[in-house]
């Protein structure tokens, strides 16, 4: 017999953990992704009550937290995360780590010991008192808000501000720590309301000069930067990932119509412009293409659109940036010299299309953001692999869906395919450069899937298939509509190649015996629609037929880790020693 909870009919007093589920409800969020545990166990039995919101349980907290992550970034809504104390809650740590530097809004509720244990060896014990450490001195570094729920009266004040702080730019993590015995006590009237819970962004939509409308840096006319945007003859835009987080592909395509400028993307944003417009120059950076530098020395300003430019994203672009005036539209400040307007995104380019850029000019021709592969990139032999990645990416642009997500993993993997694979005009295209963490694209993945409902892709090596790729195991439990493509090279190929490259030789660590993943994952779920592509037709077939169905496939095909990838350090080391007359390293394996 199921025992019946107070406030289980929807009258009388609720536990603390039902109020909580249902202010998560009035916010919009319909999806708890997780792992459960004695600590956390009564906020997963509320979700379990609510009817309103779903829990979805995870294989390991890691992915738990990149569920949330791609269900916030293919959603623009909050993704929530629920763990337990202990290892669990550790183990959200490196998520955290890539939502926070990505800019990623995700709430972490975090179980804790019952209060009255704290400090006396309670199992589990993070609260800083009696030798234990402080749970929040770990995570407070990689959350915008990180705070303790002492007791309901501080309960609704902290939800508020948790889901503010992740929600307002520069956005990214919020957690909340709750001990056991606050989540089951008693509330006897309802703490807040979400509507109080919604972000401000600080922007107004009408009237007032443009520099208070923006929070201008001081000294920064934003009629100087206007002035600038017009008289340049040529513009380059970079674009970045906050032009996704603020809903502004729109804004940024009118703005460059208005000024016949150039649009190249960073790695983390390829899908914030139209891969197939004539005025995408590609993607900036390590993973990215020549062109941009080309028009980037063509340009006489260069318009930072949400992207600060970390490394990843300008390198290779440095000389050139040095020679050009740069200017930065976003909610942070560059990581290069430029006159800035900060403030909502989304804002400032409507603002400057509609009221300062009345002319449509149209951007000049240029190379192309897709240039034949580089010398030196060796050739996988057919007798050792059956793909090259340009080769199997070109498969997957063909039947890729227009509306599909894509989740792409780090490695070479990930290089390739932000160098080769156009991103789909309406659907997310998400690598995570923040931290970079092998394995993201699993959970991520799911999660996307699970919150739109869309086909959603997952490319991943062999490496990071290894790390969290029994994730496959939710999408299964789930029916989420994933396919995941794992790249099998057996090897962690990317260091393979850094110790030719850099090292001066391979010393094996690296490379692996061969795996057949394709039958393991077959064995593991029958159910489960599994490939083994070994040519393109193959591939092609098992893309289109898992693009038909509801649920999850996994297509597993063989690549070589000597291929080299478009990846700038490489390149650099190949022609390097081919101007020294040396043998290509990248051939010695």
């Amino acid at each position: 017999m199921t025992r019946s909870l107070p406030g289980s009919s929807g009258t009388g007093p609720v536990r603390l953990v039902d109020q909580l589920v249902t202010e998560l409800a009035r916010a919009g969020v319909r999806h708890v992704f997780g792992v459960g545990g004695a600590n956390i166990e009564d906020l997963f039995d509320a979700v379990h009550r609510s009817g309103t919101v779903r829990a979805v349980v995870a294989k390991h907290e890691f992915s738990a937290v990149t569920m949330a992550d791609g269900c916030a970034r293919s959603s623009r809504r909050l993704g929530v995360v629920a763990a337990t104390s202990g290892g669990g809650a550790m183990n959200m740590l490196p998520g955290l780590a890539e939502a926070h530097a990505s800019r990623v809004p995700v709430l972490a509720l975090v179980g804790q010991p019952p209060t009255d244990e704290e400090g006396r060896g309670a199992f589990q014990d993070s609260s800083g008192k009696g030798g234990s450490f402080d749970l929040r001195q770990v995570l407070a570094p990689v959350s915008r808000f990180c705070a303790r729920v002492e007791d309901v009266g501080s309960f609704a004040e902290l939800l508020s501000r948790a889901m503010a702080s992740a929600q307002a730019p520069p956005r990214g993590p919020s957690v909340l720590l709750l001990p056991k015995d606050v989540q089951r006590a008693t509330v006897r009237q309802p703490p807040g309301t979400a509507a109080s819970l919604e972000p401000s962004t600080g922007i107004g939509s009408n009237g007032g000069a443009m520099a208070a409308r923006f929070g201008l840096e001081a000294g920064v006319d934003a009629t100087r930067v206007a002035g600038v945007l017009s008289r340049a003859g040529q513009i380059l835009v970079i674009a970045g990932e906050e032009v996704a987080a603020s809903g502004a592909r729109e804004e940024l395509a009118l703005l460059a119509g208005s000024l016949g400028a150039w649009v190249a993307v960073t790695p983390d944003a390829k899908d914030v412009f139209d891969n197939r417009d004539p005025c995408f120059a590609g993607v900036a950076g390590v993973m990215g293409h020549a062109n941009v530098e080309a028009c980037l020395r063509r340009a006489d300003v260069c318009l930072l659109a949400g992207t600060r430019l970390p490394l990843v994203a300008r390198a290779g672009l440095e000389h050139a940036l040095a020679a050009t005036e740069v200017v930065y539209l976003g909610s942070e400040s560059a990581f290069v010299p430029a006159t800035t307007i900060r403030g909502d995104l989304r804002d400032i380019l409507r603002t400057l299309d509609s009221g300062l850029m009345p002319q449509v000019r149209s951007c000049p021709p240029h190379a192309g953001p897709r240039p034949a592969p580089p010398a030196g990139q060796a050739t996988p032999d057919a007798g050792k692999a059956v793909f090259s990645y340009a080769r199997a990416l070109a498969v997957v642009e063909e039947v890729l869906p227009e509306d599909a997500h894509v989740f792409v993993d780090a490695g070479n993997t990930g290089s390739s395919a932000v160098h080769h694979l156009p991103a789909p005009r309406d659907g997310r295209f998400v690598v995570a450069v923040g931290m970079g963490g092998m394995g993201y694209t699993f959970g991520a993945g799911i999660g996307a899937a699970l919150t739109t409902g869309r086909r959603t892709y997952v490319l991943a090596g062999d490496g990071s298939f290894f790390m969290h790729g029994m994730e496959v195991h939710t999408a299964v439990e789930y029916s989420a509509p994933v396919t995941f493509v794992v790249f099998n090279n057996n090897a962690h190929a990317m260091c393979v190649l850094r110790e030719q490259l850099f090292q001066g030789g391979v010393r094996r660590d690296d490379s692996f015996r061969r795996t057949d993943i394709a039958g393991a994952v077959a064995a593991a779920f029958p159910t489960l629609d599994v490939t083994a592509a070994r040519s393109p037709g193959q591939l092609r077939q098992a893309l289109r037929h898992a693009n038909a169905g509801n649920g999850p496939a996994f297509i597993a095909l063989d690549c070589d880790a000597n291929e080299i990838p478009p990846f700038l350090p490489f390149q650099h080391a190949i022609e390097t020693d081919a101007l020294a007359g040396h043998p290509q390293r990248g051939e010695r394996v």
